[in-house]
């Protein structure tokens, strides 16, 4: 369950493309708190600025106007080379293609960031083979990618996100290609973060198991927010939220 402690901030966050004399927003005056230990779901149609706001939160990209913080940091006054470590040590990410390489085993798919983190070969494989386990693979450190099923080369990608002990972990549809028993079990495994390590879940998603498992959701529309919904709030049943 999260503490009312704010790990993020943003405030009149707006993403702004200018093409042909226009002004598009992808992101428009954005202000939302998420707090430590939360699981926060996000909606919103293709084109609504939740990849926007992902990229803002995961510092991959700046605002046009407004801040992003992170537990108390101005992500819009840090340097790139400031931004790079924090994504590196502090942020995870889960993506929908799994983004392994195919020619790693599920071993060294997992050290990769905690060896770009400057740590030893040894500890980049002890600290891999620990998460690995976490997840439910330590019997299948050695596999490639194309040996394990949809569902075990996600857990692959949460312990690769998992491997640098990120306080905040963003997931962009983390289900969408997986059957529903095997999307239930990575859920369970994103809330059991939350719930078990105090990691700040926000994952993008249309699946109403993931929404009936969140604590928050936010609904985006046209950059903006839309409205934030408690979980208990809300009528969730598979094909509709009321």
């Amino acid at each position: 369950m999260s503490s009312n402690e704010v790990i993020i901030a943003c405030r009149e966050l707006s993403k702004i493309y200018r093409m042909g004399g226009q002004e598009i927003y992808a992101l428009r005056d954005m202000d939302l708190d998420v707090r430590h230990g939360e699981y926060l779901s996000v909606m919103g149609p293709s084109g609504s600025g939740k990849s926007t706001l992902f990229n803002m939160i995961g510092a991959l990209d700046r605002p046009t106007e407004g801040t992003v913080t992170i537990s108390g940091v101005d992500l819009t006054k840090k340097s790139s080379a400031e931004l790079a470590y924090i994504r590196n040590h502090h942020i995870g990410y889960i993506f929908q293609a799994f983004n392994l390489i195919p020619a790693l085993s599920a071993l060294r798919n997992v050290m990769l960031p905690v060896l770009l983190s400057g740590a030893n070969h040894r500890a980049s494989a002890d600290r891999a083979a620990e998460v690995l386990t976490e997840v439910g693979l330590g019997h299948r450190l050695d596999h490639r990618p194309g040996e394990l099923s949809g569902g075990q080369q996600q857990r692959v990608a949460i312990a690769r996100a998992l491997a640098m002990n990120p306080t905040i972990m963003l997931a962009d549809e983390p289900t969408a290609n997986l059957d529903l028993h095997t999307g239930e079990e990575i859920i369970n495994t994103l809330r059991g973060l939350c719930d078990n390590h105090g990691v700040t879940v926000i994952t993008a998603t249309h699946d109403h198991n993931m929404l009936a498992r969140s604590d928050r959701i936010l609904w985006i529309k046209d950059g903006a927010k839309d409205r934030l919904e408690r979980r208990e709030d809300l009528d969730i049943r598979i094909g509709r939220v009321e």
